[in-house]
């Protein structure tokens, strides 16, 4: 009986000065509010990054090709005006800054995606397209987008 009363009367004392627990845990709800917010705008945000020169392309019943990283695109808009990517080129420039373009990157057998607007002069396309082969470019495609009907 005696032991007992010594061992209750020391933890007594204790009790009052006992520590709070240290939560260590981490809080994972912000963190994934914050990345479907991020998702809905990258969702949103990504088809309006993908070509900045805009072009009413013609339509074809071909299957679409297997897309590089980041292919090379001319863009023929219904002025007639070229387009390397989203900058504006002089026809004469073309065919010197693809080449400087394409040794940095990875040579002639780059593929060079060439866009041009349906109501634009088919002169003006083939003329790049002609500037294209004439300076050893063999891997150049066409695009159009698919048929509705």
């Amino acid at each position: 009986m005696a032991m007992s009363m010594a061992g209750g009367g020391g933890g007594g004392g204790r009790r009052g000065r006992r520590r709070a627990h240290v939560m260590a845990e981490i809080n994972v709800t912000p963190m994934v509010d914050v990345m479907l917010v991020l998702l809905i705008i990258f969702m949103v945000a990504a088809p309006m990054l993908t070509v900045g020169v805009p072009l009413d392309l013609p339509q074809t019943q071909a299957k679409s090709l297997d897309q590089d990283k980041n292919p090379l695109t001319l863009s023929v808009n219904v002025k007639g005006q070229v387009f390397l990517n989203d900058t504006e080129i002089a026809v004469d420039e073309l065919v010197p800054k693809l080449k400087a373009v394409t040794e940095a990157r990875s040579g002639l057998d780059e593929r060079i995606f060439v866009r041009g607007d349906k109501k634009v002069d088919y002169g003006t396309v083939m003329k790049v397209m002609g500037r294209l082969s004439a300076a050893g470019f063999r891997r150049v495609a066409l695009v159009t987008e698919g048929d509705q009907g």
